[in-house]
């Protein structure tokens, strides 16, 4: 399909980009773009997806100053201050 297509400056940036590292020709760079972002199953941008973890927590994260002890403690334990 042969159309005419109008890019913002930014796209035409990240296409000649890759261009320029690939040596592909505009139509092969943006086929091959066009096809990444849309394949099945892609989560969309702003999704995360964090997982699910057993167990409870091992400090109360609405205190502060237990989280930022306990991450002093891990610290020097790792570094064999402690």
């Amino acid at each position: 399909m042969r159309t005419t297509l109008t890019l913002d400056d930014d796209v035409a940036a990240i296409i000649e980009r890759e261009r320029a590292e690939t040596g592909e020709t505009l139509r092969q760079v943006a086929n091959r773009l066009i096809r990444q972002g849309h394949r099945p199953g892609r989560q969309r941008r702003g999704t995360v997806v964090l997982p699910l973890l057993s167990g409870g927590p091992c400090v109360e994260i609405a205190d502060i100053s237990a989280v930022l002890a306990e991450e002093e403690d891990e610290h020097l334990r790792d570094t064999g201050q402690l």
